[in-house]
């Protein structure tokens, strides 16, 4: 279902006003290092996924050209919708998003910018690392299980047509436990004996992850903006 006609011309008339762009650049240009052209052109691009309405519904993706052919498509989408990354809550999919909410999460997929206080740089590395284990993290349990890695390096790794079905499992499954043994190992609460790890935690994701300083990039570009998530 969508918005109402009145709804919408609300939108139309509010979303040209000044009040409204003073909030938008208050809350957005400090908080996620947007500049303000860059907002503006976010704006158009909201305007044009949305067919001007004033909510983006799951829907509104489908004809991204860029992101048809992505092997990991439905988890960048579900990424706008997830309450976790919307701070809307600890679980479950929001129905349509707005265009604040759209800003928040584009906001994710941009690169880390330096921080001169030290505790921010930090907190600023742990909001996008919280966005990538929530991405592995599909059920919101707060737990990455085997496999739930291994089904993302499936959906990665099946990007090439050439490499068989029964190779991209065997290559996922062993990528999967190196990973969960690594998060093991970097756990402040380390197994004793032949003790089963069940899965990474978030605490241990980020030690893992800024042990091995890797570089993850999220191509968002059908935005039309250098909108890359980096964990260096």
């Amino acid at each position: 279902m969508g918005v109402s006609h009145s709804s919408r011309e609300e939108w139309e008339r509010e979303s040209r006003t000044d009040l409204w762009w003073a909030h938008i650049q208050e809350a957005f240009m400090k908080k996620c290092d947007f500049s303000w052209d860059q907002i503006k052109q976010l704006h158009q691009r909201f305007r044009l996924l949305s067919g001007d309405q004033p909510t983006l519904r799951p829907e509104n993706f489908d004809n991204v050209l860029d992101l048809e052919f992505n092997p990991i498509r439905s988890r960048i989408v579900r990424a706008f919708f997830d309450n976790r990354n919307l701070g809307k809550g600890t679980s479950g999919l929001a129905e349509e998003i707005t265009f604040q909410d759209f800003l928040t999460i584009i906001s994710y997929f941009r690169p880390l910018e330096p921080r001169p206080n030290k505790e921010e740089a930090e907190q600023y590395r742990k909001e996008k690392m919280q966005f990538l284990f929530n991405m592995y993290d599909q059920d919101g349990d707060g737990i990455i299980t085997l496999q739930e890695y291994r089904r993302v390096v499936e959906d990665l790794l099946s990007a090439n047509p050439q490499t068989e079905t029964a190779t991209v499992r065997s290559v996922a499954n062993s990528i999967a436990r190196v990973a969960l043994m690594e998060a093991s190992r970097a756990s402040d609460q380390p197994l004793n004996g032949d003790e089963p790890y069940e899965g990474i935690t978030f605490e241990d994701f980020f030690k893992t992850w800024q042990s091995l300083e890797l570089e993850v990039k999220m191509q968002v570009s059908f935005l039309n903006l250098q909108a890359m998530a980096f964990c260096q």
